[in-house]
């Protein structure tokens, strides 16, 4: 096999891969699967298919090698392969807000809050964890919470946060995180917190991220 040759069918590989992901279905359904292992129904529910339809899309990624599955009693369970998937749905998500007006739109006053907000980057959390210097707070659904989070977070669902402003105590210093670095949640709770005479930062990448990093998590 000549060198063309070889080349041609590296990127019929590559080819076949982005067939694979080019679904609006399936990119949501890896967002969900980065959270932790999910079964088909539990899928079907959150992205807003049915079951069926969920599945034909996840055997697709299945074929593809960007999940990968294990049985527990009855169910199938599904979890990321241990490739670089996160990082490929973070980088089309980057290139779709640089091409897509629409998209930048969508996500511009999200922006334009995180820029006011003050972030803090996987180094300089491990830093503050190990001076046990603030309170970690998960702001995802309860459901997200317990399949996977950093280490000693407290679980506040952003939508309850203001109900439950005392479970955070006397806490100096709050840092948020949530799904990823387009969520909204974590920089919104900061702003609420800030709002209510808290110290806060956020999280710049969420639990997916710091997963994939090997940075260590733990789960209910």
């Amino acid at each position: 096999m000549n060198h063309d040759e070889i080349q041609n069918q590296f990127f019929d590989q590559i080819a076949e891969l982005a067939r694979a992901a080019g679904s609006a279905q399936r990119l949501m359904l890896l967002q969900h699967i980065a959270q932790g292992e999910r079964s088909v129904e539990r899928l079907a529910e959150l992205s807003g298919l049915t079951i069926a339809n969920a599945s034909q899309h996840l055997q697709q990624l299945k074929r593809a090698n960007f999940v990968q599955t294990r049985r527990d009693g009855k169910n199938v369970l599904y979890r990321l392969s241990n490739g670089p998937v996160i990082e490929l749905i973070s980088a089309l998500t980057r290139l779709a807000e640089y091409n897509q007006a629409e998209v930048r739109s969508l996500i511009q006053d999200s922006i334009h809050q995180r820029d006011q907000l003050e972030a803090v980057s996987h180094d300089e959390l491990v830093e503050l964890l190990r001076d046990n210097s603030i309170t970690l707070l998960d702001v995802r659904p309860e459901d997200e919470y317990a399949l996977g989070h950093l280490p000693g977070a407290i679980n506040i669902p952003f939508n309850e946060l203001e109900q439950r402003l005392a479970e955070l105590g006397s806490a100096q210093e709050v840092v948020a995180y949530c799904r990823g670095s387009k969520c909204v949640l974590s920089p919104n709770a900061v702003a609420t917190l800030k709002a209510k005479g808290l110290r806060a930062s956020y999280l710049i990448d969420g639990f997916p991220s710091w997963k994939a990093a090997g940075h260590t998590v733990e789960t209910q």
